[in-house]
């Protein structure tokens, strides 16, 4: 084989081959690199926060972003992405009405440890604060028209059978703050929840409402939660002397019937017999505010575990001696 050919063929060899290697160092330093940046190291991390809070008479928004400093121990990932971005995503951090200190008419304040609860929405999961560089994270709420009114449930609740609601219907909250123009806070008295509707109830009930949508009204509370006490019962049924109380020195007063049919729902099961402490009484000053000498009895206290009484007759004819 002539000299020249053997020469080129063996820059060819010789070729391919630096290019072999290249490749090989440059995927080597590839994979040395990505590999560092999966350690963890500590580094400054800045975010701009914009705070949500439920502040009554305020907006639920923030006016103004802060921006939220740490000393962080992150992936290297994180800290060449935060340290690239020219401009950074604002996060919205919902914050809970305690952890803000009221230090103006319109703004409120996290200090102090409270900002503890919210890292992982300030940098993300997986992010450990060593120490917070901004100490106070001081928002302005704005004040907006507001007023407050009732929360009225709609609902058909019934019982089965030997079982009642053992106390009054309960909703929290019973109110909700509203905000809008003048002219649309001045027709809402009240805000509606979805409707409650209940058969054959034999145990206590509880859950969550949603409140109706009003356009071009926010809400402090965008639901409700509700709670339907209910009761197994026995009755009983006895006769109560009538007492006669506050009779002034001197005066006397006669009461006919001298006693009363209850009929008593208790509580099942019975913790202890209700009959001997339900006393019933007739009180002297309803007699003397009375016209017709007629009046109903009161009872001071119900005995623990009576859920609700029914007296005959229902008024006494009460007449005076001297």
């Amino acid at each position: 084989m002539p000299l020249k050919e053997r020469i080129g063929k063996l820059k060819g060899g010789m070729g391919r081959e630096w290019v072999i290697l290249a490749a090989s160092v440059l995927i080597a330093s590839l994979i040395w690199f990505l590999t560092q940046l999966s350690n963890v190291y500590t580094g400054t991390i800045s975010v701009p926060v914009v705070a949500q809070c439920n502040i009554d008479g305020h907006r639920g928004t923030s006016s103004n972003t802060v921006i939220v400093s740490a000393r962080c121990r992150t992936d290297g990932f994180r800290l060449v992405r935060e340290h690239s971005r020219k401009e950074k995503r604002v996060v919205t951090v919902a914050f809970d009405r305690g952890d803000m200190r009221r230090t103006g008419p319109e703004t409120f304040c996290v200090i102090g440890g409270a900002k503890n609860s919210y890292i992982g929405q300030f940098f993300g999961e997986g992010t450990t604060v060593e120490a917070f560089i901004t100490d106070t994270l001081r928002f302005v709420f704005p004040s907006e028209k507001h007023k407050k009114v009732p929360i009225e449930v709609p609902r058909s609740i019934h019982c089965r059978s030997q079982y009642m609601l053992s106390g009054p219907f309960r909703v929290s909250p019973d109110s909700v703050t509203v905000y809008g123009t003048d002219e649309i806070l001045d027709g809402i008295e009240k805000i509606t929840s979805a409707r409650i509707v209940m058969t054959d109830l034999h145990s206590s009930q509880h859950g969550i409402l949603k409140l109706e949508e009003i356009p071009g009204v926010r809400m402090s509370h965008e639901e409700v939660s509700y709670e339907i006490p209910v009761s197994r019962y026995v009755e009983l049924r006895t006769e109560v002397p009538l007492e006669v109380w506050n009779v002034p020195a001197g005066h006397q007063l006669q009461v006919y019937p001298t006693t009363a049919s209850v009929v008593m729902r208790c509580a099942f099961p019975l913790q202890k017999d209700p009959v001997a402490s339900f006393k019933l009484y007739i009180d002297y000053r309803d007699f003397s505010e009375s016209l017709s000498g007629r009046c109903a009895p009161r009872t001071l206290r119900l005995p623990s575990g009576v859920l609700e009484y029914h007296v005959e007759p229902e008024v006494f004819d009460c007449v005076e001696l001297r």
